[in-house]
């Protein structure tokens, strides 16, 4: 059993590391000044993407406007039928590499999310007017809508704060939570990789655009003052 479930997951990361060429997201250079500041948050092999509420006022109102004193809006992205489970299976680990539907799962803060994850476990990075909107626009268009135009509620997240949603994109081992917060950074005109799997290559990455932006004071490389 251990010998044909290695298999199936050596399997499973070849077809995604295969099919993973290139992002949905095109990038756009950045153009003008910084006018606000997002986080890249890393939760381990998740990360999430945490802006101002005062930047999405029409996601605000649209799918926290029950949460009283929010100053922060987290997002994160899923497979569906994993993120609603809380026992995770061998088999269901390996099931959520194929294509189904995702989940986007929505942390509301009070605080800072320096304040709320650690400050090793967030990247900020400065955004210009045409990124802020791209990237309000973006995660509008990733939470799924009903007939009625409305966000398909799934439930309560993990902890408090937290709400799932459903997602207009399919998940899958080719486009993992990672891939989608990629192009959430391609979308506010960040120049990172579209074909990202890892959270750590997300984390790399937001670190680089940051030492970019504060040369001396984020440890980092150049080679992300370069679009790819």
């Amino acid at each position: 059993m251990t010998r044909t479930v290695g298999w199936l997951t050596g399997a499973a990361l070849t077809h995604a590391a295969f099919l993973a060429a290139c992002s949905t997201v095109p990038l756009t250079p950045a153009s003008g000044p910084p006018v606000t500041t997002i986080d890249v948050v890393e939760r381990g092999w998740h990360t999430d993407v945490c802006v101002q509420v005062r930047d999405v006022p029409d996601l605000q109102v649209w799918l926290a406007q029950d949460f009283v004193g929010a100053t922060y809006l987290c997002f994160g992205f899923g497979e569906r039928e994993y993120a609603m489970t809380r026992e995770h299976s061998i088999l269901a680990t390996l099931s959520a590499l194929w294509p189904g539907p995702g989940a986007i799962l929505m942390t509301v803060l009070r605080d800072t999310p320096v304040a709320a994850y650690g400050a090793d476990k967030v990247v900020t990075l400065q955004v210009a007017a045409a990124g802020k909107a791209g990237l309000a626009a973006y995660l509008d268009q990733s939470v799924q809508r009903d007939k009625l135009a409305r966000p398909v509620q799934l439930g309560d997240g993990p902890y408090a704060g937290s709400r799932y949603f459903g997602a207009s994109a399919n998940y899958a081992g080719y486009y993992t939570c990672n891939t989608w917060i990629a192009d959430a950074l391609r979308s506010a005109q960040l120049p990172v990789d579209g074909a990202i799997l890892f959270a750590s290559t997300v984390f790399r990455q937001a670190r680089d655009v940051a030492a970019c932006q504060h040369p001396g004071t984020v440890t980092g490389t150049d080679r992300a003052c370069i679009p790819p």
